[in-house]
Protein backbone atom coordinates (compact mmCIF):
# COMPACT_ATOMS: atom_id res chain seq x y z
CA UNK A 1 0.00 0.00 0.00
CA UNK A 2 1.66 3.39 -1.05
CA UNK A 3 1.61 6.46 0.70
CA UNK A 4 0.60 9.73 -1.44
CA UNK A 5 0.77 13.24 -0.07
CA UNK A 6 -2.03 14.70 1.19
CA UNK A 7 -3.91 17.40 -1.32
CA UNK A 8 -4.04 20.42 1.31
CA UNK A 9 -0.45 19.99 1.59
CA UNK A 10 -0.04 20.21 -2.38
CA UNK A 11 -2.21 22.82 -2.86
CA UNK A 12 -0.23 25.02 -0.12
CA UNK A 13 2.90 24.46 -1.74
CA UNK A 14 1.59 25.65 -5.45
CA UNK A 15 0.18 28.41 -4.65
CA UNK A 16 3.04 30.94 -4.08
CA UNK A 17 4.24 29.02 -7.64
CA UNK A 18 1.29 30.35 -9.26
CA UNK A 19 1.29 34.20 -7.92
CA UNK A 20 4.70 33.97 -8.96
CA UNK A 21 4.09 32.41 -12.21
CA UNK A 22 1.19 35.25 -12.43
CA UNK A 23 3.59 38.07 -11.76
CA UNK A 24 6.12 36.97 -14.23
CA UNK A 25 3.24 37.11 -16.90
CA UNK A 26 2.06 40.24 -16.28
CA UNK A 27 5.70 41.78 -16.42
CA UNK A 28 6.09 40.01 -19.69
CA UNK A 29 3.17 41.67 -21.05
CA UNK A 30 3.94 44.79 -19.52
CA UNK A 31 1.40 45.58 -17.15
CA UNK A 32 2.47 47.25 -14.17
CA UNK A 33 0.27 45.65 -10.64
CA UNK A 34 0.62 49.07 -9.54
CA UNK A 35 -1.37 50.19 -11.97
CA UNK A 36 -4.39 47.81 -11.74
CA UNK A 37 -4.60 49.03 -8.01
CA UNK A 38 -4.84 52.32 -9.10
CA UNK A 39 -7.39 51.70 -11.39
CA UNK A 40 -9.24 49.56 -8.78
CA UNK A 41 -9.10 52.53 -6.25
CA UNK A 42 -10.17 55.07 -8.93
CA UNK A 43 -13.61 52.54 -9.76
CA UNK A 44 -14.10 52.62 -6.04
CA UNK A 45 -14.06 56.46 -5.76
CA UNK A 46 -16.17 56.71 -8.63
CA UNK A 47 -18.59 54.30 -7.33
CA UNK A 48 -18.44 55.67 -3.79
CA UNK A 49 -19.24 59.11 -5.47
CA UNK A 50 -22.06 57.43 -7.45
CA UNK A 51 -23.65 56.40 -4.43
CA UNK A 52 -23.57 59.91 -2.71
CA UNK A 53 -24.73 61.47 -5.30
CA UNK A 54 -27.84 59.17 -6.23
CA UNK A 55 -26.61 58.12 -9.36
CA UNK A 56 -25.78 61.56 -10.77
CA UNK A 57 -22.03 61.46 -11.15
CA UNK A 58 -21.92 58.56 -13.59
CA UNK A 59 -23.89 59.97 -15.88
CA UNK A 60 -22.34 61.04 -19.82
CA UNK A 61 -22.97 64.52 -19.02
CA UNK A 62 -21.49 64.56 -15.55
CA UNK A 63 -18.08 62.37 -16.95
CA UNK A 64 -18.00 64.46 -20.19
CA UNK A 65 -17.63 67.41 -18.04
CA UNK A 66 -14.96 65.92 -16.07
CA UNK A 67 -13.05 65.33 -19.29
CA UNK A 68 -13.17 68.59 -20.35
CA UNK A 69 -12.00 69.91 -17.73
CA UNK A 70 -9.47 67.64 -17.29
CA UNK A 71 -7.85 67.29 -20.37
CA UNK A 72 -4.76 70.21 -19.72
CA UNK A 73 -4.07 68.51 -16.28
CA UNK A 74 -3.69 65.18 -18.19
CA UNK A 75 -1.68 66.38 -20.70
CA UNK A 76 0.32 67.96 -18.06
CA UNK A 77 0.80 64.19 -16.04
CA UNK A 78 1.94 63.10 -19.22
CA UNK A 79 4.80 65.36 -19.09
CA UNK A 80 5.25 65.43 -15.35
CA UNK A 81 5.88 61.40 -15.25
CA UNK A 82 8.93 61.69 -17.52
CA UNK A 83 10.40 64.35 -14.84
CA UNK A 84 9.56 62.76 -11.93
CA UNK A 85 11.11 59.42 -13.39
CA UNK A 86 14.62 61.45 -13.90
CA UNK A 87 14.74 61.89 -10.13
CA UNK A 88 13.49 65.49 -10.56
CA UNK A 89 9.99 67.49 -9.92
CA UNK A 90 8.84 70.59 -11.83
CA UNK A 91 6.43 73.04 -9.98
CA UNK A 92 6.09 75.96 -12.63
CA UNK A 93 3.64 73.78 -14.56
CA UNK A 94 0.52 75.06 -13.39
CA UNK A 95 1.60 78.63 -13.73
CA UNK A 96 3.26 78.03 -17.11
CA UNK A 97 0.25 76.90 -18.68
CA UNK A 98 -1.19 79.93 -17.30
CA UNK A 99 1.23 82.00 -18.73
CA UNK A 100 1.01 80.57 -22.08
CA UNK A 101 -2.89 80.42 -22.56
CA UNK A 102 -2.68 84.35 -21.60
CA UNK A 103 0.07 84.52 -24.23
CA UNK A 104 -2.31 82.91 -27.02
CA UNK A 105 -5.28 85.13 -26.06
CA UNK A 106 -2.98 88.32 -26.22
CA UNK A 107 -1.75 86.80 -29.92
CA UNK A 108 -5.65 86.16 -30.92
CA UNK A 109 -6.98 89.79 -29.55
CA UNK A 110 -4.36 92.33 -30.26
CA UNK A 111 -1.78 90.34 -32.22
CA UNK A 112 -2.96 88.91 -35.42
CA UNK A 113 -5.89 91.29 -35.95
CA UNK A 114 -3.95 93.99 -36.62
CA UNK A 115 -2.12 91.87 -39.34
CA UNK A 116 -5.86 89.97 -41.22
CA UNK A 117 -8.40 91.11 -39.08
CA UNK A 118 -10.69 88.53 -37.10
CA UNK A 119 -11.70 84.64 -37.96
CA UNK A 120 -8.85 84.30 -39.96
CA UNK A 121 -8.33 80.46 -41.22
CA UNK A 122 -5.01 80.59 -40.19
CA UNK A 123 -5.27 82.38 -36.65
CA UNK A 124 -6.30 78.71 -34.83
CA UNK A 125 -2.91 77.69 -36.58
CA UNK A 126 -0.81 80.18 -35.86
CA UNK A 127 -2.32 80.23 -32.21
CA UNK A 128 -1.27 76.97 -31.71
CA UNK A 129 2.24 76.98 -33.03
CA UNK A 130 2.77 79.87 -30.69
CA UNK A 131 1.62 77.69 -27.27
CA UNK A 132 3.72 74.78 -28.45
CA UNK A 133 6.78 77.19 -29.50
CA UNK A 134 6.23 79.18 -26.34
CA UNK A 135 5.81 76.48 -23.94
CA UNK A 136 9.28 74.47 -25.91
CA UNK A 137 11.33 77.60 -24.87
CA UNK A 138 10.10 77.35 -21.46
CA UNK A 139 10.75 74.40 -20.63
CA UNK A 140 14.05 74.68 -22.53
CA UNK A 141 15.42 77.34 -20.41
CA UNK A 142 14.26 76.05 -17.17
CA UNK A 143 15.65 72.37 -18.14
CA UNK A 144 19.11 74.15 -18.79
CA UNK A 145 19.82 75.66 -15.60
CA UNK A 146 18.80 72.88 -14.13
CA UNK A 147 20.85 69.99 -16.60
CA UNK A 148 24.55 72.85 -17.44
CA UNK A 149 23.85 74.79 -14.20
CA UNK A 150 23.34 72.27 -11.77
CA UNK A 151 20.84 74.02 -9.93
CA UNK A 152 18.41 72.07 -8.18
CA UNK A 153 14.75 71.33 -10.12
CA UNK A 154 13.06 72.34 -6.78
CA UNK A 155 14.42 75.90 -6.86
CA UNK A 156 14.20 76.27 -10.47
CA UNK A 157 10.57 75.35 -11.05
CA UNK A 158 9.80 76.80 -7.87
CA UNK A 159 11.38 80.35 -9.01
CA UNK A 160 9.72 79.85 -12.67
CA UNK A 161 6.19 78.83 -10.36
CA UNK A 162 6.37 82.76 -9.01
CA UNK A 163 7.20 84.30 -12.18
CA UNK A 164 5.38 82.77 -14.98
CA UNK A 165 2.22 83.76 -12.45
CA UNK A 166 3.24 87.11 -12.58
CA UNK A 167 4.12 87.18 -16.16
CA UNK A 168 0.43 86.19 -16.62
CA UNK A 169 -0.81 88.93 -15.14
CA UNK A 170 1.57 91.22 -16.52
CA UNK A 171 1.26 90.20 -20.28
CA UNK A 172 -2.88 90.99 -19.40
CA UNK A 173 -2.89 93.85 -17.13
CA UNK A 174 -5.57 92.18 -15.15
CA UNK A 175 -7.80 92.52 -18.17
CA UNK A 176 -9.95 89.88 -19.54
CA UNK A 177 -9.10 88.28 -22.93
CA UNK A 178 -11.77 88.13 -25.52
CA UNK A 179 -13.10 87.32 -27.95
CA UNK A 180 -11.34 84.17 -28.84
CA UNK A 181 -11.18 82.64 -32.96
CA UNK A 182 -14.52 80.66 -33.42
CA UNK A 183 -12.00 78.26 -35.03
CA UNK A 184 -9.80 78.18 -31.94
CA UNK A 185 -12.63 77.47 -29.39
CA UNK A 186 -13.78 74.04 -30.07
CA UNK A 187 -10.05 72.75 -29.86
CA UNK A 188 -10.56 72.43 -26.02
CA UNK A 189 -14.35 71.48 -25.83
CA UNK A 190 -17.34 72.98 -24.10
CA UNK A 191 -20.63 74.89 -24.16
CA UNK A 192 -19.62 76.02 -27.63
CA UNK A 193 -19.02 72.36 -29.04
CA UNK A 194 -16.52 70.82 -30.06
CA UNK A 195 -14.48 69.69 -33.37
CA UNK A 196 -16.78 66.65 -33.36
CA UNK A 197 -16.05 62.94 -32.67
CA UNK A 198 -14.99 61.66 -35.94
CA UNK A 199 -12.10 64.49 -35.81
CA UNK A 200 -11.29 63.81 -32.05
CA UNK A 201 -11.24 60.02 -32.71
CA UNK A 202 -9.13 60.67 -35.83
CA UNK A 203 -6.76 63.15 -34.15
CA UNK A 204 -6.57 60.64 -31.14
CA UNK A 205 -5.67 57.36 -33.48
CA UNK A 206 -2.66 59.78 -34.96
CA UNK A 207 -1.31 60.91 -31.81
CA UNK A 208 -1.59 57.47 -30.61
CA UNK A 209 0.20 55.88 -33.89
CA UNK A 210 2.94 58.38 -33.10
CA UNK A 211 3.56 57.62 -29.64
CA UNK A 212 3.60 53.83 -30.57
CA UNK A 213 5.93 53.82 -33.63
CA UNK A 214 8.53 56.64 -31.49
CA UNK A 215 8.84 53.25 -28.28
CA UNK A 216 8.92 50.86 -31.65
CA UNK A 217 12.01 53.27 -32.49
CA UNK A 218 13.49 53.93 -29.36
CA UNK A 219 13.24 49.54 -28.09
CA UNK A 220 15.21 49.40 -31.49
CA UNK A 221 18.42 51.36 -30.98
CA UNK A 222 18.47 50.73 -27.49
CA UNK A 223 18.87 46.52 -28.75
CA UNK A 224 20.99 47.67 -31.82
CA UNK A 225 23.04 49.80 -29.37
CA UNK A 226 25.80 47.76 -27.78
CA UNK A 227 26.07 49.09 -23.90
CA UNK A 228 28.75 50.93 -22.22
CA UNK A 229 29.69 47.75 -19.87
CA UNK A 230 30.01 45.42 -23.26
CA UNK A 231 32.09 48.01 -25.08
CA UNK A 232 34.45 48.18 -22.51
CA UNK A 233 34.61 44.38 -21.70
CA UNK A 234 35.14 43.93 -25.32
CA UNK A 235 38.02 46.36 -25.49
CA UNK A 236 39.73 45.28 -22.34
CA UNK A 237 43.17 43.63 -22.64
CA UNK A 238 41.92 40.29 -21.39
CA UNK A 239 39.32 39.76 -23.76
CA UNK A 240 41.70 41.04 -26.70
CA UNK A 241 43.95 38.18 -25.35
CA UNK A 242 41.50 35.79 -25.17
CA UNK A 243 40.32 36.81 -28.95
CA UNK A 244 43.87 36.18 -29.61
CA UNK A 245 43.89 32.90 -28.50
CA UNK A 246 40.91 31.67 -29.86
CA UNK A 247 41.78 32.91 -33.14
CA UNK A 248 45.39 31.22 -32.78
CA UNK A 249 43.90 27.44 -31.67
CA UNK A 250 41.43 28.13 -34.94
CA UNK A 251 38.32 27.89 -32.27
CA UNK A 252 35.71 29.84 -33.54
CA UNK A 253 33.34 28.31 -31.23
CA UNK A 254 34.52 27.67 -27.64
Amino acid sequence: MTETAPAPARSVQESPAQARSLADRMREIEVDPRMIGMVAALAVIWLGFNWLSGGAFLTPRNLWNLLVQTASIAVMACGMVLVIVTRNIDLSVGSMLGFVGMVVGLVQVRLLPEIWGFEHPLTWIVSLTVAIGLGGILGMFQGALIAYLAIPSFIVTLGGLLVWRGAAWWVTQGQTIAPMDSRFRPLGGGIEGAIGTSASWAIGLVICALILAGVVLARRRRVRRPTRSSRSSASSPTARSTSRARSASGCSSC
